[in-house]
């Protein structure tokens, strides 16, 4: 199945005009069928008026309970999979402001309270220093001062003890040279002072680790168990539905055990800080 990016995020309304549909003609209530799918009554109506999204699952489960033929279950699939998917283009948000873009994320931090970053080539905004975070937007157009004092803002999120963090960070993205020597070497000394708070987990994959099977492909971040963020180049994805969410969870694990944290992180990261230094 191709997801285009301009259809995605836009199929709920259909899928819930479509699965009232095929309830009627299969002569069934709403209470019938929630006896059938193991659901309750309350759930399917929400459903069929759009007021909640069914996963992928959901909706396997009311096919299968209304006897849809294979074709319709192929066709259902594929429209709750987009459904259950949004993009955020990029020139859109450049567009609105980015400043906008971070109150988006801070009201994503405000409703979460767990949450699990890999970065395989850059640091991300919440572990920023003001230097490094006006480097990361010196090639993007328009006025930033505004898109900074909030990116900044956001970090009194990681002093929250009711939400838990965790970064893993490659050693590519510790060393890519974002700014001078100097200020990569700051920004190396408040991740690792950022380490040392009871609720921040900050793992470092070095270069000369044991064989990882999968590679470091992009950059993604895990709200909860309920949405995965995706970023490329021109956006980013953002995926809720539960398989796709748990497929970031296994892969996250997977980088978490090849990570180094604690101590040995701090004393990684000082290494390369040190070498920062030496370079200005």
């Amino acid at each position: 199945m191709v997801l285009e990016p301009e259809d995605l995020g836009k199929r709920k309304s259909d899928l819930a005009q479509e699965l009232r549909r095929l309830r009627r003609q299969a002569g069934l209530t709403g209470d019938r069928l929630a006896a059938r799918a193991g659901m309750s009554q309350s759930k399917i109506s929400k459903i069929e008026t759009g007021k909640i999204l069914p996963s992928l699952l959901d909706v396997e489960r009311l096919l299968r309970a209304l006897g849809a033929e294979p074709r319709v279950v192929e066709e259902l699939s594929a429209l709750a999979r987009r459904a259950n998917t949004d993009y955020q283009d990029w020139k859109a948000s450049l567009r609105r402001g980015l400043h906008h873009k971070q109150q988006e994320l801070a009201t994503l931090e405000a409703t979460s309270s767990r949450f699990r970053y890999f970065l395989p080539a850059m640091i991300t905004g919440l572990l920023h220093t003001p230097e490094y975070a006006r480097a990361s937007l010196a090639t993007t157009r328009g006025d930033h001062s505004k898109a900074i004092a909030r990116r900044l803002d956001r970090q009194a999120v990681l002093y929250e003890e009711d939400k838990h963090f965790t970064f893993i960070l490659t050693e590519q993205a510790l060393r890519w040279p974002l700014c001078r020597g100097k200020a990569m070497s700051v920004q190396m000394g408040r991740l690792s002072s950022l380490s040392e708070l009871p609720n921040v987990r900050i793992g470092v994959i070095p270069l000369r680790s044991s064989p990882i099977p999968e590679g470091p492909l992009t950059t993604f971040t895990i709200y909860d168990d309920a949405l995965a963020t995706v970023e490329m180049f021109t956006g980013a994805l953002l995926l809720r539905d539960p398989r796709d969410v748990h497929y970031y969870l296994e892969l996250f694990a997977s980088f978490e055990r090849a990570a180094l944290f604690d101590g040995a992180a701090r004393g990684f990261i000082a290494n390369i800080a040190e070498d920062f230094r030496n370079q200005s």
